[in-house]
């Protein structure tokens, strides 16, 4: 019975992941940040090929038979079924604005606010993402990737993976996301002391690394512009 497996064998009490779980993500997302390396690398075989890995992981945004493109690179990692949405969307989030491991522990929040002093579209960019539904999201989270990557900015792609199981466990576990996105946005800037691009992972004051998050329900498609 449930009730007498082992705790790491299924979705821990308090609500987190079990440690498979995490870890698999962590894989994934770090096989992303692989496809970066590969593009950025002088071999033009393993940066060849990774144009083309991104390029189909972006054209899944387009519709079912093009997100079919997304399942070799995806499915291998064996996403839990209830998440298998979330990393089909970070995998094409990524490939709209590709980069390496630099952003590490930088949430929505913070990634958004690091824009907001020189964009004024960022304050409300930031404002429906945090107010709408999450099962559209996917949408709303295209224009966020496009606007950071405009600055070079970076973000957490495994910390954003984590907040959107999260996001999608419940209700209330979906406003505890946005509510501590919120608060990273929201915190007091130091002056003079503005993380510029994508090279500053760290510099972002009290982020913590990637969470551990707990579980989920699948996305929706996106919506139309509101």
């Amino acid at each position: 019975m449930e009730a007498t497996r082992p705790l790491n064998e299924r979705q821990r009490a308090d609500g987190q992941p079990r440690a498979d779980e995490w870890q698999r993500r962590r894989a994934f997302v770090q096989q992303l940040y692989r496809l970066h390396r590969a593009l950025t690398s002088e071999n033009p075989r393993l940066s060849g090929e990774a144009r083309r890995t991104l390029a189909r992981l972006r054209r899944s945004f387009a519709g079912p038979r093009q997100e079919a493109e997304a399942y070799e690179f995806v499915f291998p990692h064996d996403p839990p079924e209830r998440e298998q949405k979330l990393w089909l969307l970070v995998a094409g989030l990524f490939a709209l604005h590709p980069h390496g491991d630099t952003g590490t522990g930088r949430s929505v929040g913070t990634a958004m606010r690091m824009l907001a002093d020189e964009r004024v579209s960022a304050q409300r960019r930031f404002t429906q993402l945090v107010s709408v539904d999450p099962d559209h999201l996917p949408y709303y989270l295209r224009q966020m990737i496009q606007l950071l990557r405009s600055d070079d900015v970076a973000i957490d792609y495994h910390r954003l993976l984590s907040d959107l199981v999260r996001m999608h466990s419940g209700r209330e576990a979906a406003q505890e996301v946005r509510l501590r996105w919120a608060r990273d946005y929201y915190r007091p800037r130091v002056p003079g002391n503005r993380s510029a691009g994508t090279g500053d992972g760290a510099g972002d004051a009290g982020q913590a690394a990637s969470p551990e998050p707990p579980s989920p329900e699948v996305p929706a498609t996106s919506p139309t512009d509101a």
